[in-house]
C-alpha cells in the first residue's frame, strides 16, 4: 500500500530528520517566517502552517490503522488499560521529580521554563510514530495502535487535566502561562489539530473500499512523511535560529539534560511496568515504548500556538524528540521476540 517513494522515504527517515534540524540551524529564516500566521486575504481566515502539518501526520496515521487488528484487545484489554494509565501516571511521578533536581540548580526560577517545556512533552498523547518502532521491533501492533488512538482521543480532557495538576511546580509566571495553554488545548486545539485528523483517517479506513482506500493511502503517505519533515524544519527553526545569533550554551546543556532525564525515566518506568505485569515480549516493547513516546510535534506546534515569544522552550521539546527515537532504537533491538516465539 505504499510507493517506493514512501518506502525510500520511510527508510531514510532518520537521516532526513537530522538534515531537517542542519537546516534549521543554517537556514532558519524560512522555518521561522512558515511559523506566523499568514493572513489570508480577501476572506478573513488566517493560515496556521504548523497545525496543518500536524493534522496531514496524523490523518494519514489513521488512514493506515489495521482496524480488524484491533478486535483483539477488547478480549485482552490488560496492556491496553495498563498503557493508558501509565500514560496519566509516568508525568505525575516523573515531572516533580525533576521539579525538585532544578530547584537545587542556580536558576532563579527554578527550571520552570524548561519543566514547562517537559509538561508539555508528557502531557501529550502516544506519538503515533511508536507504530513504526513497534513494527520495526517485531512487538504487539494491535496494543500500540490501540494506545495510540486511545491516548489521542481522550487527549482533549487528559492534556488540560495533566497541565493543570502540574502547573503549581513552576514559577516566575510560568505557572499562568501554561494554565492559558491548557485552556487552548482544552478550547479546541487537540480537537481540532489531533482528533480530528486522526478520527478522519480512521473513518476513511473504515468507509472506503479497498482498491480506493489503497491509492489514498499511496498519495497520502509520502505526503505525510515530507509534511513530517517540514514540521521539523519549523519547529527546529523557532528553537535554534537565535543559536547562532544569541549562543546560549548553558541553555543547550540545560535543555538536553532535562529531555534526557525523563526520556530515561519514562522508558524505564514503562520497562517495569511491563515487567511487573509479566507481558510477553512483543507487548512489553510495545507498552514500554508508549511509556516513553509522545508526540512531541504537536507539544511543539502548542507551544508556538501559545507562547510564539518563547521559542527557547522548543529547545527541549527538539531535544526529547530526538532521544525518544534513539531509545525506541534501543528498546526494539532488546525486547524483539526471540525467533521460536515469533514462529510460535
Amino acid at each position: 500500500m505504499h510507493t517506493r517513494a514512501a518506502s525510500w522515504l520511510r527508510h531514510r527517515l532518520g537521516r532526513a530528520v537530522v538534515l531537517s534540524y542542519a537546516l534549521a540551524l543554517i537556514l532558519p529564516a524560512p522555518g521561522v517566517w512558515l511559523r506566523r500566521p499568514h493572513p489570508l486575504p480577501p476572506t478573513h481566515l488566517t493560515l496556521h502552517t504548523a497545525p496543518i502539518l500536524l493534522s496531514l501526520v496524523l490523518f494519514s496515521a489513521g488512514l493506515q490503522v489495521p482496524v480488524r487488528a484491533l478486535g483483539g484487545l477488547l478480549r485482552h484489554p490488560k496492556a491496553l488499560l495498563a498503557g493508558l494509565v501509565l500514560h496519566l501516571a509516568i508525568p505525575l511521578a516523573v515531572v516533580p521529580f525533576v521539579a525538585l533536581l532544578l530547584r537545587r540548580t542556580p536558576d532563579t526560577d527554578g527550571g520552570s521554563g524548561l519543566l514547562t517545556a517537559m509538561i508539555l512533552v508528557v502531557a501529550m498523547p502516544v506519538a503515533a510514530g511508536a507504530t513504526v518502532w513497534t513494527d520495526k521491533g517485531e512487538g504487539d501492533q494491535p496494543t500500540m495502535v490501540g494506545l495510540v488512538l486511545a491516548s489521542t482521543f481522550l487527549s482533549p480532557l487528559t492534556t488540560p487535566v495533566l497541565l493543570a495538576t502540574l502547573s503549581p511546580l513552576l514559577s516566575g509566571g510560568y505557572a499562568h502561562t501554561l494554565a492559558d495553554t491548557g485552556r487552548l488545548a482544552q478550547g479546541g486545539f487537540a480537537l481540532t489539530a489531533v482528533v480530528l485528523p486522526c478520527a478522519a483517517g480512521l473513518l476513511g479506513t473504515l468507509v472506503l473500499p479497498a482498491r480506493r482506500l489503497g491509492r489514498l493511502v499511496t498519495t497520502v503517505a509520502p505526503s505525510a512523511m515530507a509534511g513530517s519533515l517540514v514540521l521539523t524544519y519549523v519547529n527546529a527553526s523557532g528553537a535554534l535560529g537565535s543559536v547562532l545569533t544569541r549562543p546560549r550554551p548553558l541553555l543547550f546543556a540545560a535543555a538536553l539534560a532535562v529531555a534526557a532525564l525523563v526520556c530515561l525515566l519514562s522508558f524505564v518506568l514503562g520497562r517495569v511496568a511491563a515487567h511487573v505485569l509479566r507481558l510477553e515480549a512483543g507487548t512489553a516493547s510495545s507498552l514500554t515504548l508508549a511509556c516513553g513516546m509522545n508526540n512531541s510535534s504537536a507539544s511543539a506546534v502548542l507551544i508556538t500556538a501559545s507562547l510564539p515569544d518563547k521559542p527557547h522552550l522548543l529547545l527541549p521539546v527538539l531535544a526529547y524528540g530526538l532521544l525518544q527515537k534513539t531509545a525506541a532504537n534501543r528498546i526494539v533491538t532488546r525486547l524483539r521476540p526471540a525467533p521460536s516465539a515469533a514462529g510460535a
